[in-house]
């Protein structure tokens, strides 16, 4: 069976070459590649199902996933999803999330860079650069993002104190749940940092899928506590080279271990 890759985005904006931003112009390619190419864009509990053996994909298939939480990812991504009927996963920082977001943003007036987000968030004015709640509502509502976990404050889960660590993982899943009414059974680590203490503590608050920054791609064999994933860059051609080389059986195991040495 072929091998899913787990895209990993975080902002889609204007900057170009800003540190982990993708064009717009690029994105849409990139989106309009993946449904052109008849590729199918899975849900968590699809790649689940998928990795346990339950689902069985005849096509080949991508999961499409952003860190964080960014307020381009509405500006700039989700009128592109919408287009092509592309599904996606974001991660939220819940502990980053307002009630409503600064309009004049939403109407392209300024879209901070990742920097100036940072800056943003740190000093407490998180809605001139994060999703919002009533944004967030709105996108879980067409059925074509899901939300899901990246703790509530973005803290480094592996260097954290058990309680600390019980506090992240429960609060961010029952805001989630509470808001969206919702299982929220996904969590990505922040900076892909975790333990096994991490790990045991997030199956401990009933979460079924773990996603890291591991390089890679996934199969039945995999490991649905860590579960690999594949950054994207600002290119439409690295995608295309890129998702011809990871959904191949053959290619993706020759492509990976020359990687590895």
């Amino acid at each position: 069976m072929r091998p899913v890759p787990v895209l990993m985005y975080h902002h889609v904006n204007n900057h170009k070459g800003d540190m982990v931003t993708v064009t717009p112009e690029t994105f849409e390619k990139q989106m309009q590649f993946l449904s052109m190419s008849g590729y199918r864009t899975l849900k968590t509990h699809e790649l689940r199902s998928y990795i346990s053996g339950e689902l069985h994909l005849k096509e080949k298939a991508v999961m499409v996933t952003f860190d964080d939480g960014w307020l381009d990812n509405y500006v700039y991504a989700y009128p592109v999803l919408k287009k092509y009927g592309i599904n996606a996963t974001i991660f939220l920082v819940t502990g980053w999330i307002g009630s409503t977001s600064d309009k004049t943003l939403i109407s392209g007036l300024h879209i901070p860079t990742h920097e100036e987000a940072g800056l943003l968030v740190n000093n407490n004015k998180g809605s001139k650069a994060m999703l919002s709640w009533d944004l967030i509502s709105e996108m879980d509502k067409s059925g074509l993002v899901e939300f899901h976990s990246h703790t509530h404050s973005h803290l480094k889960c592996h260097q954290l104190g058990e309680k600390e660590l019980e506090t992240e993982l429960r609060e961010s899943k029952r805001v989630i749940e509470e808001r969206l009414m919702r299982e929220c059974a996904g969590l990505c680590w922040p900076m892909g940092r975790y333990s096994d203490q991490a790990m045991r503590s997030a199956k401990e608050r009933g979460y079924k899928a773990l996603f890291t920054t591991d390089y890679g791609v996934n199969n039945e064999s995999s490991n649905p506590f860590a579960i690999r994933r594949i950054a994207v860059k600002d290119s439409s051609w690295w995608l295309k080279k890129s998702l011809t080389i990871y959904t191949n059986v053959i290619l993706s195991e020759l492509y990976l271990r020359l990687k590895r040495t």
